[in-house]
Protein backbone atom coordinates (compact mmCIF):
# COMPACT_ATOMS: atom_id res chain seq x y z
CA UNK A 1 0.00 0.00 0.00
CA UNK A 2 1.81 3.13 -1.23
CA UNK A 3 1.11 6.69 -0.14
CA UNK A 4 3.61 8.81 -2.06
CA UNK A 5 6.97 8.17 -0.47
CA UNK A 6 5.27 6.39 2.43
CA UNK A 7 4.27 2.79 2.70
CA UNK A 8 3.10 0.66 5.59
CA UNK A 9 6.63 -0.44 6.51
CA UNK A 10 8.09 3.07 6.62
CA UNK A 11 5.25 4.29 8.77
CA UNK A 12 5.97 1.60 11.38
CA UNK A 13 9.75 1.49 11.22
CA UNK A 14 12.72 3.75 10.52
CA UNK A 15 14.69 0.96 8.88
CA UNK A 16 13.05 1.13 5.45
CA UNK A 17 13.50 4.88 5.07
CA UNK A 18 16.36 6.53 6.96
CA UNK A 19 14.82 10.00 7.25
CA UNK A 20 11.59 8.77 8.87
CA UNK A 21 11.46 9.79 12.53
CA UNK A 22 10.62 7.16 15.15
CA UNK A 23 9.10 8.88 18.14
CA UNK A 24 8.54 6.62 21.10
CA UNK A 25 11.90 5.08 21.81
CA UNK A 26 13.59 3.43 18.81
CA UNK A 27 16.83 5.25 17.94
CA UNK A 28 16.69 7.41 14.84
CA UNK A 29 19.34 7.58 12.15
CA UNK A 30 22.27 9.99 12.52
CA UNK A 31 20.83 12.42 9.94
CA UNK A 32 17.70 13.02 11.98
CA UNK A 33 18.88 12.59 15.58
CA UNK A 34 18.12 16.15 16.60
CA UNK A 35 14.70 16.18 14.99
CA UNK A 36 13.94 12.77 16.45
CA UNK A 37 14.80 13.93 19.97
CA UNK A 38 12.67 17.02 19.55
CA UNK A 39 9.63 15.17 18.20
CA UNK A 40 10.00 12.53 20.92
CA UNK A 41 10.17 15.20 23.63
CA UNK A 42 7.16 17.06 22.23
CA UNK A 43 5.10 13.88 21.92
CA UNK A 44 5.90 12.44 25.34
CA UNK A 45 5.37 15.83 26.95
CA UNK A 46 1.93 16.09 25.34
CA UNK A 47 1.02 12.58 26.51
CA UNK A 48 1.94 13.57 30.08
CA UNK A 49 -0.03 16.84 29.86
CA UNK A 50 -3.13 15.05 28.58
CA UNK A 51 -2.80 12.40 31.28
CA UNK A 52 -2.55 15.07 34.00
CA UNK A 53 -5.56 16.88 32.55
CA UNK A 54 -7.71 13.73 32.35
CA UNK A 55 -7.02 12.20 35.77
CA UNK A 56 -9.04 14.92 37.50
CA UNK A 57 -12.16 13.85 35.61
CA UNK A 58 -11.34 10.17 36.02
CA UNK A 59 -10.95 10.31 39.82
CA UNK A 60 -13.32 13.18 40.70
CA UNK A 61 -15.98 10.72 41.83
CA UNK A 62 -13.58 9.49 44.56
CA UNK A 63 -12.43 12.82 46.03
CA UNK A 64 -15.48 15.03 45.40
CA UNK A 65 -16.96 14.69 48.91
CA UNK A 66 -13.63 15.49 50.55
CA UNK A 67 -13.35 18.90 48.90
CA UNK A 68 -16.98 19.72 48.12
CA UNK A 69 -18.89 18.27 51.07
CA UNK A 70 -22.63 17.86 50.75
CA UNK A 71 -25.30 15.57 52.12
CA UNK A 72 -26.10 14.75 48.52
CA UNK A 73 -23.27 12.83 46.82
CA UNK A 74 -24.50 13.92 43.39
CA UNK A 75 -24.17 17.57 44.44
CA UNK A 76 -20.56 16.95 45.47
CA UNK A 77 -19.75 15.35 42.12
CA UNK A 78 -21.45 18.17 40.23
CA UNK A 79 -19.39 20.69 42.20
CA UNK A 80 -16.22 18.81 41.28
CA UNK A 81 -17.20 18.85 37.62
CA UNK A 82 -18.04 22.54 37.84
CA UNK A 83 -14.39 23.05 38.77
CA UNK A 84 -13.53 20.95 35.71
CA UNK A 85 -15.54 23.39 33.60
CA UNK A 86 -13.74 26.37 35.16
CA UNK A 87 -10.43 24.78 34.20
CA UNK A 88 -11.79 24.18 30.71
CA UNK A 89 -12.60 27.86 30.26
CA UNK A 90 -9.10 28.78 31.41
CA UNK A 91 -7.79 27.10 28.26
CA UNK A 92 -8.25 30.11 25.92
CA UNK A 93 -6.34 32.31 28.36
CA UNK A 94 -3.55 29.75 28.50
CA UNK A 95 -3.54 29.49 24.72
CA UNK A 96 -3.28 33.25 24.44
CA UNK A 97 -0.59 33.72 27.12
CA UNK A 98 1.67 30.80 26.16
CA UNK A 99 0.98 31.23 22.44
CA UNK A 100 2.00 34.89 22.62
CA UNK A 101 5.02 33.97 24.74
CA UNK A 102 6.06 31.33 22.19
CA UNK A 103 5.82 33.97 19.44
CA UNK A 104 8.24 36.21 21.36
CA UNK A 105 10.57 33.84 23.24
CA UNK A 106 10.41 30.67 21.17
CA UNK A 107 8.42 27.46 20.90
CA UNK A 108 10.77 25.45 23.13
CA UNK A 109 10.54 27.85 26.06
CA UNK A 110 6.78 28.04 25.75
CA UNK A 111 6.48 24.26 25.85
CA UNK A 112 8.72 24.04 28.93
CA UNK A 113 6.62 26.56 30.86
CA UNK A 114 3.46 24.61 30.03
CA UNK A 115 4.87 21.37 31.44
CA UNK A 116 6.23 23.15 34.53
CA UNK A 117 2.75 24.55 35.22
CA UNK A 118 1.14 21.12 34.81
CA UNK A 119 3.69 19.51 37.12
CA UNK A 120 3.10 22.15 39.81
CA UNK A 121 -0.69 21.84 39.63
CA UNK A 122 -0.57 18.04 39.86
CA UNK A 123 1.65 18.16 42.94
CA UNK A 124 -0.65 20.77 44.53
CA UNK A 125 -3.69 18.53 44.07
CA UNK A 126 -1.75 15.48 45.27
CA UNK A 127 -0.86 17.03 48.64
CA UNK A 128 -3.88 19.30 49.11
CA UNK A 129 -5.55 18.94 52.53
CA UNK A 130 -9.28 18.23 52.49
CA UNK A 131 -12.21 20.39 53.58
CA UNK A 132 -12.21 18.65 56.97
CA UNK A 133 -8.64 19.88 57.57
CA UNK A 134 -8.58 23.45 56.21
CA UNK A 135 -12.21 24.30 55.52
CA UNK A 136 -13.20 26.54 52.64
CA UNK A 137 -9.55 26.92 51.59
CA UNK A 138 -9.63 23.33 50.26
CA UNK A 139 -12.14 23.85 47.40
CA UNK A 140 -10.63 27.27 46.63
CA UNK A 141 -7.13 25.82 46.27
CA UNK A 142 -8.49 22.89 44.24
CA UNK A 143 -10.16 25.36 41.89
CA UNK A 144 -6.97 27.40 41.51
CA UNK A 145 -4.95 24.24 40.79
CA UNK A 146 -7.47 23.24 38.14
CA UNK A 147 -7.28 26.72 36.59
CA UNK A 148 -3.50 26.32 36.41
CA UNK A 149 -4.02 22.99 34.64
CA UNK A 150 -6.39 24.68 32.20
CA UNK A 151 -3.86 27.39 31.45
CA UNK A 152 -1.21 24.73 30.89
CA UNK A 153 -3.22 22.47 28.58
CA UNK A 154 -4.46 25.46 26.56
CA UNK A 155 -0.92 26.63 26.02
CA UNK A 156 0.29 23.09 25.35
CA UNK A 157 -1.88 22.64 22.27
CA UNK A 158 -0.67 25.91 20.77
CA UNK A 159 3.03 25.48 21.46
CA UNK A 160 3.21 21.75 20.67
CA UNK A 161 1.29 22.27 17.42
CA UNK A 162 3.72 25.00 16.38
CA UNK A 163 6.74 22.94 17.30
CA UNK A 164 5.69 19.72 15.56
CA UNK A 165 4.62 21.41 12.32
CA UNK A 166 7.56 23.81 12.14
CA UNK A 167 10.04 20.99 12.83
CA UNK A 168 8.71 18.87 9.97
CA UNK A 169 10.02 18.70 6.41
CA UNK A 170 7.52 20.43 4.12
CA UNK A 171 6.50 17.21 2.35
CA UNK A 172 5.92 15.38 5.67
CA UNK A 173 4.24 18.08 7.74
CA UNK A 174 0.98 16.15 7.94
CA UNK A 175 2.74 13.04 9.24
CA UNK A 176 4.74 14.90 11.89
CA UNK A 177 1.79 17.01 13.02
CA UNK A 178 -0.39 13.92 13.49
CA UNK A 179 1.59 13.07 16.62
CA UNK A 180 -0.20 15.91 18.43
CA UNK A 181 -3.47 13.97 18.68
CA UNK A 182 -1.68 10.65 18.93
CA UNK A 183 -0.33 12.13 22.16
CA UNK A 184 -3.82 13.11 23.29
CA UNK A 185 -5.08 9.56 22.74
CA UNK A 186 -2.04 8.17 24.53
CA UNK A 187 -2.66 10.39 27.55
CA UNK A 188 -6.33 9.36 27.72
CA UNK A 189 -5.41 5.67 27.57
CA UNK A 190 -2.75 6.16 30.24
CA UNK A 191 -5.25 7.81 32.61
CA UNK A 192 -7.96 5.20 32.05
CA UNK A 193 -5.41 2.37 32.32
CA UNK A 194 -4.18 3.62 35.69
CA UNK A 195 -7.78 3.94 36.87
CA UNK A 196 -8.39 0.33 35.87
CA UNK A 197 -5.32 -0.85 37.79
CA UNK A 198 -6.11 1.11 40.95
CA UNK A 199 -9.73 -0.01 41.05
CA UNK A 200 -8.53 -3.62 40.90
CA UNK A 201 -5.76 -3.44 43.53
CA UNK A 202 -7.42 -1.02 45.99
CA UNK A 203 -10.83 -1.02 47.56
CA UNK A 204 -13.23 1.86 46.98
CA UNK A 205 -12.64 3.03 50.55
CA UNK A 206 -8.84 3.03 50.05
CA UNK A 207 -9.11 5.00 46.81
CA UNK A 208 -11.40 7.56 48.47
CA UNK A 209 -9.11 7.85 51.51
CA UNK A 210 -5.72 8.20 49.78
CA UNK A 211 -5.51 6.18 46.55
CA UNK A 212 -6.86 8.99 44.37
CA UNK A 213 -3.72 11.01 45.17
CA UNK A 214 -1.42 8.44 43.50
CA UNK A 215 -2.23 9.46 39.89
CA UNK A 216 -1.50 13.12 40.67
CA UNK A 217 1.86 12.27 42.29
CA UNK A 218 2.80 10.18 39.26
CA UNK A 219 1.64 12.96 36.96
CA UNK A 220 3.72 15.56 38.75
CA UNK A 221 6.92 13.51 38.56
CA UNK A 222 6.23 12.50 34.95
CA UNK A 223 5.85 16.15 33.99
CA UNK A 224 9.30 16.85 35.43
CA UNK A 225 10.67 14.22 33.04
CA UNK A 226 8.89 16.10 30.26
CA UNK A 227 10.59 19.33 31.36
CA UNK A 228 14.00 17.67 31.16
CA UNK A 229 13.35 16.20 27.72
CA UNK A 230 12.08 19.49 26.36
CA UNK A 231 15.06 21.39 27.77
CA UNK A 232 17.22 19.44 25.31
CA UNK A 233 15.15 20.38 22.26
CA UNK A 234 16.35 22.87 19.68
CA UNK A 235 14.28 25.84 18.54
CA UNK A 236 12.46 25.54 15.22
CA UNK A 237 14.09 26.98 12.10
CA UNK A 238 10.93 28.97 11.26
CA UNK A 239 11.05 30.88 14.55
CA UNK A 240 14.81 31.43 14.35
CA UNK A 241 14.36 32.89 10.86
CA UNK A 242 11.58 35.20 12.05
CA UNK A 243 13.72 36.38 14.97
CA UNK A 244 16.74 36.92 12.75
CA UNK A 245 14.64 39.00 10.34
CA UNK A 246 13.25 41.15 13.15
CA UNK A 247 9.64 39.97 12.74
CA UNK A 248 9.24 38.87 16.37
CA UNK A 249 7.07 41.38 18.26
CA UNK A 250 4.50 41.39 21.05
CA UNK A 251 1.03 40.80 19.58
CA UNK A 252 -2.38 40.45 21.23
CA UNK A 253 -5.23 38.19 20.05
CA UNK A 254 -7.26 41.27 19.02
CA UNK A 255 -4.39 42.57 16.92
CA UNK A 256 -4.11 39.16 15.27
CA UNK A 257 -7.87 38.94 14.62
CA UNK A 258 -7.96 42.45 13.12
CA UNK A 259 -4.90 42.00 10.91
CA UNK A 260 -5.52 38.38 9.90
CA UNK A 261 -9.33 38.13 9.70
CA UNK A 262 -9.40 35.60 6.86
CA UNK A 263 -7.03 33.20 8.61
CA UNK A 264 -8.97 33.66 11.87
CA UNK A 265 -12.37 32.92 10.32
CA UNK A 266 -10.95 29.91 8.50
CA UNK A 267 -9.52 28.61 11.77
CA UNK A 268 -12.94 29.02 13.41
CA UNK A 269 -14.61 27.12 10.56
CA UNK A 270 -11.96 24.40 10.66
CA UNK A 271 -12.40 23.95 14.43
CA UNK A 272 -16.21 23.98 14.87
CA UNK A 273 -17.03 20.35 14.06
CA UNK A 274 -13.83 19.06 15.65
CA UNK A 275 -14.79 20.75 18.93
CA UNK A 276 -18.00 18.69 19.02
CA UNK A 277 -16.72 15.37 17.76
CA UNK A 278 -14.43 14.28 20.57
CA UNK A 279 -17.01 14.77 23.30
CA UNK A 280 -19.80 13.13 21.32
CA UNK A 281 -18.00 9.84 20.82
CA UNK A 282 -15.81 9.75 23.93
CA UNK A 283 -18.34 11.14 26.44
CA UNK A 284 -21.84 11.13 24.96
CA UNK A 285 -22.06 7.74 23.23
CA UNK A 286 -20.96 5.70 26.28
CA UNK A 287 -23.48 7.50 28.52
CA UNK A 288 -26.20 7.18 25.88
CA UNK A 289 -25.53 3.45 25.48
CA UNK A 290 -25.66 2.84 29.25
CA UNK A 291 -28.70 4.95 30.10
CA UNK A 292 -30.79 4.69 26.94
CA UNK A 293 -29.84 1.24 25.64
CA UNK A 294 -29.06 -0.35 29.05
CA UNK A 295 -25.56 -1.44 28.02
CA UNK A 296 -23.23 -2.91 30.61
CA UNK A 297 -20.70 -0.23 31.77
CA UNK A 298 -17.83 -2.72 31.45
CA UNK A 299 -18.80 -3.51 27.88
CA UNK A 300 -19.04 0.18 27.08
CA UNK A 301 -15.63 0.91 28.62
CA UNK A 302 -14.01 -1.96 26.70
CA UNK A 303 -15.46 -0.74 23.39
CA UNK A 304 -14.24 2.79 24.07
CA UNK A 305 -10.74 1.58 24.91
CA UNK A 306 -10.45 -0.51 21.73
CA UNK A 307 -11.73 2.43 19.70
CA UNK A 308 -9.20 4.82 21.25
CA UNK A 309 -6.31 2.44 20.49
CA UNK A 310 -7.38 2.18 16.84
CA UNK A 311 -7.78 5.96 16.66
CA UNK A 312 -4.25 6.45 18.00
CA UNK A 313 -2.71 3.96 15.56
CA UNK A 314 -4.44 5.61 12.59
CA UNK A 315 -3.17 9.12 13.32
CA UNK A 316 0.25 8.86 11.60
CA UNK A 317 -1.34 6.92 8.71
CA UNK A 318 -3.94 9.64 8.13
CA UNK A 319 -1.27 12.31 8.52
CA UNK A 320 0.91 10.65 5.90
CA UNK A 321 -2.10 10.28 3.61
CA UNK A 322 -2.70 14.04 3.78
CA UNK A 323 0.88 14.62 2.63
CA UNK A 324 -0.05 12.66 -0.48
CA UNK A 325 -3.62 13.75 -1.33
CA UNK A 326 -3.90 17.05 0.54
CA UNK A 327 -5.60 18.31 3.68
CA UNK A 328 -8.93 19.41 2.20
CA UNK A 329 -10.12 16.01 0.86
CA UNK A 330 -9.82 14.46 4.33
CA UNK A 331 -11.59 17.38 5.98
CA UNK A 332 -14.43 17.25 3.46
CA UNK A 333 -14.94 13.51 4.03
CA UNK A 334 -14.93 14.16 7.79
CA UNK A 335 -17.66 16.81 7.68
CA UNK A 336 -19.78 15.09 5.02
CA UNK A 337 -19.68 11.84 6.99
CA UNK A 338 -21.05 13.54 10.08
CA UNK A 339 -23.58 15.62 8.17
CA UNK A 340 -25.10 12.64 6.35
CA UNK A 341 -24.66 9.69 8.69
CA UNK A 342 -24.46 11.01 12.28
CA UNK A 343 -28.18 10.74 13.07
CA UNK A 344 -28.84 7.26 11.63
CA UNK A 345 -25.60 5.85 13.05
CA UNK A 346 -26.20 7.15 16.59
CA UNK A 347 -29.77 5.84 16.53
CA UNK A 348 -28.60 2.41 15.37
CA UNK A 349 -26.67 1.73 18.58
CA UNK A 350 -27.57 -1.27 20.74
CA UNK A 351 -26.21 -2.65 24.02
CA UNK A 352 -23.78 -5.13 22.46
CA UNK A 353 -20.01 -4.66 22.36
CA UNK A 354 -19.85 -4.77 18.55
CA UNK A 355 -22.68 -2.27 18.16
CA UNK A 356 -21.08 0.25 20.52
CA UNK A 357 -17.63 -0.29 18.98
CA UNK A 358 -18.98 0.14 15.44
CA UNK A 359 -20.70 3.42 16.28
CA UNK A 360 -17.65 4.77 18.10
CA UNK A 361 -15.32 3.72 15.28
CA UNK A 362 -17.55 5.53 12.79
CA UNK A 363 -17.22 8.76 14.75
CA UNK A 364 -13.61 8.49 15.83
CA UNK A 365 -12.15 7.38 12.49
CA UNK A 366 -13.87 10.28 10.74
CA UNK A 367 -12.66 12.51 13.55
CA UNK A 368 -9.19 11.03 13.03
CA UNK A 369 -9.17 12.36 9.46
CA UNK A 370 -9.52 15.81 11.02
CA UNK A 371 -7.16 15.48 13.97
CA UNK A 372 -4.33 14.08 11.86
CA UNK A 373 -4.24 17.20 9.68
CA UNK A 374 -5.71 19.97 11.88
CA UNK A 375 -2.38 20.99 13.49
CA UNK A 376 -0.71 21.25 10.06
CA UNK A 377 -3.65 23.20 8.60
CA UNK A 378 -3.69 25.66 11.50
CA UNK A 379 0.03 26.30 11.27
CA UNK A 380 -0.25 26.80 7.52
CA UNK A 381 -2.87 29.54 8.00
CA UNK A 382 -0.72 32.06 9.91
CA UNK A 383 2.77 33.54 9.49
CA UNK A 384 5.41 32.58 12.04
CA UNK A 385 5.37 35.81 14.06
CA UNK A 386 1.66 35.52 15.05
CA UNK A 387 1.17 31.78 14.74
CA UNK A 388 1.21 31.08 18.47
CA UNK A 389 -1.25 33.74 19.56
CA UNK A 390 -3.43 33.21 16.48
CA UNK A 391 -3.84 29.47 17.05
CA UNK A 392 -3.65 29.46 20.84
CA UNK A 393 -6.36 32.04 21.48
CA UNK A 394 -8.79 31.25 18.65
CA UNK A 395 -8.68 27.46 18.72
CA UNK A 396 -8.99 27.20 22.49
CA UNK A 397 -11.80 29.77 22.58
CA UNK A 398 -13.91 27.76 20.12
CA UNK A 399 -13.16 24.50 21.92
CA UNK A 400 -14.15 26.07 25.24
CA UNK A 401 -17.40 27.55 23.89
CA UNK A 402 -18.51 24.50 21.92
CA UNK A 403 -16.64 21.56 23.44
CA UNK A 404 -16.92 22.89 26.99
CA UNK A 405 -20.72 23.17 26.79
CA UNK A 406 -21.28 19.92 24.90
CA UNK A 407 -21.37 17.65 28.02
CA UNK A 408 -24.10 19.81 29.57
CA UNK A 409 -26.17 19.88 26.39
CA UNK A 410 -25.76 16.12 26.10
CA UNK A 411 -27.00 15.70 29.67
CA UNK A 412 -30.07 17.81 28.96
CA UNK A 413 -30.78 15.82 25.80
CA UNK A 414 -30.50 12.54 27.72
CA UNK A 415 -32.71 13.71 30.56
CA UNK A 416 -35.42 14.88 28.17
CA UNK A 417 -35.15 11.71 26.05
CA UNK A 418 -34.91 13.94 23.00
CA UNK A 419 -31.56 13.73 21.25
CA UNK A 420 -32.78 14.94 17.87
CA UNK A 421 -32.23 18.61 18.60
CA UNK A 422 -28.71 17.94 19.84
CA UNK A 423 -27.82 15.93 16.70
CA UNK A 424 -29.30 18.74 14.58
CA UNK A 425 -27.10 21.20 16.48
CA UNK A 426 -23.99 19.15 15.69
CA UNK A 427 -25.05 18.75 12.05
CA UNK A 428 -25.29 22.54 11.77
CA UNK A 429 -21.68 22.68 12.95
CA UNK A 430 -20.78 20.02 10.37
CA UNK A 431 -22.37 22.13 7.64
CA UNK A 432 -20.46 25.28 8.65
CA UNK A 433 -17.18 23.36 8.73
CA UNK A 434 -17.95 21.74 5.37
CA UNK A 435 -18.41 25.15 3.76
CA UNK A 436 -15.06 26.22 5.21
CA UNK A 437 -13.29 23.09 3.94
CA UNK A 438 -14.73 23.50 0.43
CA UNK A 439 -13.83 27.18 0.15
CA UNK A 440 -10.39 27.18 1.78
CA UNK A 441 -7.31 26.74 -0.44
CA UNK A 442 -5.23 23.57 -0.24
CA UNK A 443 -2.18 24.18 1.97
CA UNK A 444 -0.27 20.91 1.51
CA UNK A 445 3.32 21.55 0.50
CA UNK A 446 3.42 25.29 1.16
CA UNK A 447 6.54 26.77 2.78
CA UNK A 448 6.04 28.27 6.23
CA UNK A 449 6.94 31.93 6.36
Amino acid sequence: MKMGDYNMETLMSTQAQPEMVEVLGIPATTATDRTSRSIRAATIGSIIETYDWMIYTTFAVYFAKQFFPSENSTASILAAFAVFAIGFFARPIGGWLLGAFADRAGRRRGMMIGVWAMSASSFIIAILPTYASIGIAAPILMTLARVLQGLSVGGEYATATLFLAESAPTHKRGYYSSFQFLSVAGGILLASGLALVLTHVLTKEEIEAWGWRIPFVLGGFSALIGVYMRSRMEETAAFETARREGRVQKRSPIWCWVNYPRATFRLIGVTILGAFSFYIFVSYIPVYAIHQKHADPGTTFAAGTVCMVIFMIMQPLFGALSDRIGRCPQLIVFSLGYLIFLYPVVNSIHASFMSILSVELFGMLLYGLYTAVAPAVMVELFPTEVRGVGIGSTYNLIVALLGGTTPYLMTIANQSNNTRWFIAYVCLGAFLSLITYIRMPETRGIDLH
